[in-house]
Order: C-alpha cells, then structure tokens, then sequence
C-alpha cells in the first residue's frame, strides 16, 4: 500500500517525502513541476497538474496502479500577495485543484486524505494564540481559497466514506540539506536567504503594527517538524482513528517578530541587510499556534528551535532563490 503525494517534488513536499521513504514507507509523487524540481524525488514521480479536468482520470489510474491508500494533497498555489492580485486565479487553482483530487479519491475508492491547510484560514487575530475552534476570517483570496477547500473536504466526508485531516501550517522555514531547501523565494526567510546571496536588501512589510517592535508576529515552524507531523496524520487515518474531518495547527506555540526572524539569520548567516517598507495587503499583525490538539491527536511536539530554523535555512544553494 503506497502513499500519494501530491505536490512532492516541492519544498515541503520532498522533505515529506524524505521522512516517509526513511521509515521504509512505499509513496508515489504526482507534480506538475511548475515550481517543484524533480531532483527532489528519489521515488516514482508521475508528471500531472492536478488543477486541470483532465487530472481526475490521470490520478485515478496512478491511485489503482500504485494501490494508494493514503493521500497528502500539498499542490496549491500560496503567495498571499498574487492572491490578492488574482483572486479568481486562486479559487480555481486551489479548491478546483482539490476537486479534481477528490474525485479520483472517490472513484478509485481512497479513503483518507492528509490536507495541507494554512494558518491564513485565521486572518488577523487579537490576543491569545488562535487554536482550531477560533473564528475563521481570512483577510486575504490565499487565506479564503484555503478554507473553502477545507469546506469542501468536510461535505465530501460527509457524502462518501472519506477521513481527512487537515493541518494548518503556520510559517515554515529551514531545510534538512541544501538540495532540499526552499527555492521559491515566496516566504519571508527564504526571501531573505536569497537577497542575502544576490547582495540585495531584504523589505520588511510593516514596522508600524501593534506588536512588540512594530513588525509583524509569527510562528515559524522547522520543516523537518512539519514533515514528521504529516507522517503521523497519515498514521492516525490509516488506524481508523478519525470520522469525517479534523483540523489541527501545525506550529510551535511560540511567536517571533519579523525582525526577531532576521536578526536571527544575520546571526547564522552573513551579509543580511535590512530595510522597512509599506504594509504589504492581507498581512495580518500576529498569528501563532495553539498546539494543544496537535500534542491529543498526533503526539506531536515542535523539537527545532528558531535558531535552528535560521542556520538550516543557509543551506539553500547560493543564488538559487533569485526572484
């Protein structure tokens, strides 16, 4: 019985893949490779853009030839500030990609589904860490795209035998080797890495928000972690653990600034230099992790450290986040 891995050859995904192949699992990767690179995939890798109609029977034939018991759907597009310029772009790449997934789900008779969610389904929350049971207020098409997929898995589990757990990411970071590492240049650190290695100076959007330093907050999470606790999600489904859908945080519980995060880097890394900017559209102030449900549910505890996250995050390729 193999694991499915839609979205593997990507930054998150070919450390999930990694994690998986270590503990001697069979997994199967499908990508379309508009942003992910096949050299991240030591297994099978199945070239197919999940977003597009013809997806459903492509994927219901790799789920019966590869006897799939288990999905993780990883594929989607995520830059807060496109989603913001191309609203439309994102529903149909993100919930319409979703569509097509479950649907050969259904068709091929696969019954569990790991779903990487977002922190960003939250918006902009005041006060205490935001825990599962928060108000869902996305500010941003991102954000918004993210929670209609989520709706749209809950009534799937609602009309066929499907499980599902989806988990919301908070802000992933580092890498476990460099051909590993982030090469999109779409979240903070890994922006930074990059301007770092071109000579550049790194933006900061906001100095001016009601946080400790006027920077925004955030929960940055070690990639490795993010990885193990997507193998346990994949675990409980395949115990028989979970009816219909759960949602579950994945981040550390534990806030840092924007400028924190860079300081940070400049302390593991060299040439850093920084300047303040405009507020970027869709940022919310602070958003950090309850993880007690995460702790119940998965046995699942954040073991890197925000210095760690920082000294892995320079093993990225010089010049290889170029914008």
């Amino acid at each position: 019985m193999t694991t499915l891995v839609i979205g593997g050859a990507g930054y998150i995904g070919g450390h999930l893949v990694d994690v998986l192949l270590r503990r001697g699992r069979d997994v199967v990767v499908v990508d379309d490779l508009s942003s992910g690179a096949a050299a991240r995939v030591p297994c099978d890798l199945i070239r197919i853009d999940v977003a597009q109609p013809s997806a459903v029977v492509d994927l219901e034939n790799v789920m019966r030839e590869f006897d799939v018991r288990t999905v993780v759907h990883l594929a989607a597009r995520k830059d807060v500030g496109e989603s913001v310029a191309r609203p439309m772009y994102y529903f149909s790449q993100n919930v319409g990609g979703l569509a097509f997934v479950l649907e050969a789900m259904q068709r091929s008779g696969v019954r569990s589904l790991v779903f990487s969610s977002t922190a960003a389904v939250y918006g902009d929350v005041e006060g205490e860490n935001v825990s599962e049971d928060s108000e869902l207020l996305p500010v941003n098409p991102y954000g918004e795209s993210k929670l209609a997929c989520e709706w749209l898995i809950r009534d799937a589990t609602r009309a066929w035998p499907l499980s599902a757990i989806a988990l919301r990411y908070f802000n992933v970071a580092g890498a476990a080797r460099a051909e590993l590492a982030d090469t999109g240049g779409e979240n903070l650190v890994s922006r930074a890495v990059a301007a770092a290695h071109d000579g550049r100076v790194v933006t900061v959007f906001g100095d001016d928000y009601n946080t400790p330093d006027g920077t925004c907050v955030r929960d940055y999470i070690h990639v490795v972690d993010l990885a193990e606790a997507h193998v346990l999600a994949v675990e409980r489904l395949e115990k028989g653990s979970v009816t219909g859908m759960e949602s579950i945080n994945v981040g550390t519980g534990a806030g840092a600034t924007v400028r924190e995060m860079l300081e940070a880097l400049r302390r593991s890394g060299s040439g850093l230099r920084v300047r303040a900017g405009g507020r970027r559209r869709g940022d919310p102030a602070r958003v950090v992790a309850d993880t007690t449900r995460a702790k119940e549910l998965l046995g699942w505890t954040a073991r890197h450290t925000l210095e760690q996250i920082a000294t892995s995050a320079w093993l990225a390729p010089e010049g290889s986040n170029r914008d």
